[in-house]
């Protein structure tokens, strides 16, 4: 699948004031945006978690939080390539990446805060919504009492780097709608894609 040009002058979002937190907005077309969804609905989806989730690269163990050269599971695929080197010719990644989940979760399903396994991956973690929209939210890890919050809208990318990446834990609470400067929006089904490059010790 060839993906379209990228087009830096999309509209300017209000953005957590977290440093190395970066939000692109219709990264993709509505096209392209379908012809993944289909792609990815094509291939099978493992039950590991309570959502369903596809592992490309290499598979992470979530329960020991870590991956190693065993756990290879293939090539990336011709879609995930495309988005790859569309993100490392325009600078959002300075490596290309080995490694993506995909997560889907239905409505009420979110994920526990957390941080990207640090040991596991290199600096820039890049996330691609598709489907529904969603708030994440986003603590830092010396004052969980405190909360930031960012509207994911489907087509967007997500880039957390650096403070953003290390400093700050990102989660989705289960739920069935999000209150958006006021606005209800309820939630249906939502696909994240995840790139990340895996460090092998």
């Amino acid at each position: 699948m060839q993906l379209g040009f990228f087009h830096t002058e999309e509209p300017k979002v209000n953005l957590p004031a977290i440093n190395g937190l970066e939000y692109m907005p219709k990264f993709i077309s509505k096209p392209e945006h379908e012809s993944l969804l289909k792609k990815i609905d094509s291939e099978p989806w493992l039950l590991d978690l309570k959502r369903r989730v596809q592992h490309y690269g290499y598979k992470y163990d979530y329960q020991k939080r870590s991956i190693d050269p065993s756990m290879k599971v293939g090539e990336l695929p011709e879609w995930a390539l495309d988005i790859g080197s569309r993100m490392y010719n325009y600078g959002i990644l300075s490596f290309m990446p080995d490694q993506v989940i995909v997560n889907e979760y239905e409505p009420c399903q979110g994920i526990a805060q957390h941080i990207d396994c640090e040991p596991c991956f290199e600096n820039t973690i890049v996330s691609l919504s598709l489907g529904s929209s969603c708030l994440m939210d986003f603590y830092p890890k010396n004052d969980l009492k405190q909360k930031e919050s960012l509207h994911l809208e489907p087509q967007s990318l997500l880039v957390l780097r650096g403070e953003a990446r290390y400093n700050w834990l990102h989660g989705i609470a289960g739920r069935k709608s999000d209150l958006i400067n006021g606005i209800k929006h309820s939630r249906k089904r939502r696909v994240s894609l995840t790139f990340r490059k895996v460090i092998l010790i």
